[in-house]
C-alpha cells in the first residue's frame, strides 16, 4: 500500500470527499514504484484524509474511495461496495412496468468508472477508468452472487479508452466466471414505464439504450397529445414512443444512424403488437437519416408543436465547454424560431462539462437571440437510480428543461 502525502493548499476537495486527486496536488508518493495499488492518503501535517487507489497511467492519478480510517481496504471492500449500491436500488426489482434500470453509477456509488444497467436479465457495464478495469472480475462476481444474472456483459468506454491507456474490448461473465470469447445470445427485450425495448449485445451505443432519460421521457409524454413532433438525434426511438403513446397525431425521427432508424420502426410494430400504443402508429412515423444539427436549419417554420433535442455529449471536458454553450445556444436558437407560437421544446444536455445553470445560460441566450419569450416549465434529470452525489457534482451530468416558446 502507498502512502501519500498531499501538499500543503491542495487538501480541501480530499477533505470534502470529492474523489479525484490530480498529480499536482501530490506532495509525495512511498515507497516509490510503478504499478498501481491501494493507497493511504494524509494530508501535509500528517493527518489521515482517506484510502484510494493510485495509478500512475490513469489521467486521475489517485480516486479516492473511503474517508473512514478503520477501512478494511481491498476485495472485501468492493465487494462491499457493490452489495451497498445494489441494495439502495432493491425498489426497482419490483416494479411491474420497468426492468431496465443503472445499478452502479460511478463515482456517484463510490465505484470509479463503472455504470452497471439491468436489461432483462442481463447486466451491461460500461468501464471507463483503469481502476473499473482491474477489478471488474471482482464486481461481476459479486452481482452474480447477489443477482444471478443470465450474462454480465461489460464494455470499454471508448471516450475514454485512450486517456486511461485502455484497448477497447468487450468481456463477458457467466456464472461469476470470465468466458472466452463472444456467446451466441439473442437480443435483449425489456420494459421500461410500460414500453417494450430490444437491444442487440455488443453492437449498440454503450450499454445498448439510455435509461437515464427514463423520468424525461416520461415528462415529455404528458405534452405529446394531438401535436406534431421533431425527434432530433432519436437514436432507436425512445421519446418518440412515448410521443406516440401520449397521442402524437406525427413525429418525425432524425438520427445520423440509418440502422439505429430501423431499429426505431421495429421498435414501433413491437409495440403495437403488444398493444402499447394504437395500431397504425407506424403510419404516423417518418425517419430521416441526417446530421441532425444541420436538419433542423431546413425544416420549415411554424411545423412543428414540439420538438425533442437530446444531442450527444458536446463538452467532454472543460477547455470544450465554450464551443460546446456556443453549440446549445444555437440548436435551441433555431427550435425556437421555427417552433410554433406556443410550442413545447424538450431540451438536453449529457455533457457533465456543463452544469444545469450552464444549459440554462444557454437556453436563455437562445430565446433573447431568437427574439421571444420562453418559459420553463419543467426541469429534467436522471431518475434516482442515477443519484447525484453532493460531493461529487460531476454525477449530475444530465439535464434538461421542458420549455414554451412564446412568440
Amino acid at each position: 500500500m502507498y502512502e501519500i502525502k498531499l501538499k500543503d493548499g491542495r487538501e480541501k476537495a480530499a477533505r470534502h470527499h470529492h474523489p479525484w486527486v490530480f498529480s499536482g496536488a501530490i506532495e509525495s508518493v512511498e515507497p516509490e514504484r510503478e504499478e498501481a495499488d491501494w493507497a493511504k492518503v494524509y494530508s501535509a501535517s500528517g493527518e489521515f484524509i482517506a484510502y484510494g487507489w493510485y495509478d500512475e497511467k490513469s489521467h486521475i492519478i489517485l480516486r479516492l474511495l473511503s474517508w473512514n480510517d478503520d477501512e478494511e481496504i481491498g476485495e472485501e471492500f468492493i465487494r462491499k461496495t457493490v452489495r451497498s449500491a445494489v441494495t439502495r436500488r432493491r425498489s426497482f426489482f419490483s416494479l411491474p412496468d420497468t426492468t431496465a434500470f443503472r445499478l452502479i453509477h460511478g463515482e456517484a456509488d463510490f465505484l470509479p468508472g463503472i455504470a452497471a444497467d439491468v436489461y432483462g436479465r442481463e447486466i451491461r457495464i460500461i468501464v471507463s477508468a483503469r481502476f473499473a478495469d482491474t477489478f471488474l472480475p471482482v464486481i461481476a462476481s459479486e452481482l452474480e452472487r447477489l443477482l444471478h444474472p443470465a450474462l454480465i456483459e461489460a464494455v470499454t468506454d471508448r471516450q475514454f479508452a485512450g486517456a486511461e491507456g485502455l484497448s477497447e474490448k468487450t468481456r463477458t461473465f457467466t456464472g461469476g466466471a470470465e468466458t472466452k470469447g463472444q456467446p451466441e445470445r439473442d437480443n435483449v427485450r425489456f420494459l421500461e414505464s410500460g414500453i417494450w425495448y430490444e437491444s442487440a449485445p455488443g453492437r449498440s451505443q454503450k450499454s445498448g439504450f439510455y435509461c437515464d432519460q427514463r423520468e424525461s421521457r416520461n415528462a415529455a409524454e404528458r405534452y405529446a397529445a394531438g401535436k406534431t413532433v421533431l425527434d432530433l438525434f432519436s437514436y432507436t426511438g425512445a421519446f418518440t414512443l412515448h410521443a406516440l403513446r401520449g397521442g402524437a397525431c406525427r413525429v418525425d425521427a432524425v438520427d445520423s444512424s440509418e440502422s439505429a432508424l430501423r431499429h426505431l420502426l421495429y421498435q414501433i410494430h413491437l409495440n403495437e403488437d403488444m398493444g402499447v400504443i394504437l395500431a397504425g402508429s407506424r403510419d404516423k412515423v417518418t425517419i430521416t437519416a441526417a446530421n441532425a444539427f444541420e436538419h433542423i436549419r431546413g425544416i420549415r417554420e411554424d411545423f412543428y408543436d414540439m420538438m425533442i433535442l437530446d444531442p450527444p455529449k458536446l463538452a467532454k471536458t472543460k477547455s470544450q465547454l465554450e464551443n460546446a454553450m456556443k453549440a446549445y445556444k444555437d440548436l435551441n436558437r433555431i427550435a425556437m424560431m421555427k417552433i410554433k407560437d406556443g410550442g413545447i421544446i424538450a431540451t438536453f444536455s449529457c455533457s457533465g462539462a456543463l452544469s444545469r445553470e450552464d444549459l440554462r445560460k444557454a437556453v436563455s441566450w437562445a430565446a433573447s437571440d431568437a427574439g421571444v419569450e420562453a418559459q420553463i416549465l419543467a426541469s429534467l434529470g436522471a431518475g434516482e437510480d442515477h443519484p447525484v452525489r453532493l460531493s461529487f457534482p460531476e454525477s449530475e451530468y444530465l439535464k434538461g428543461f421542458i420549455i414554451r416558446v412564446l412568440k
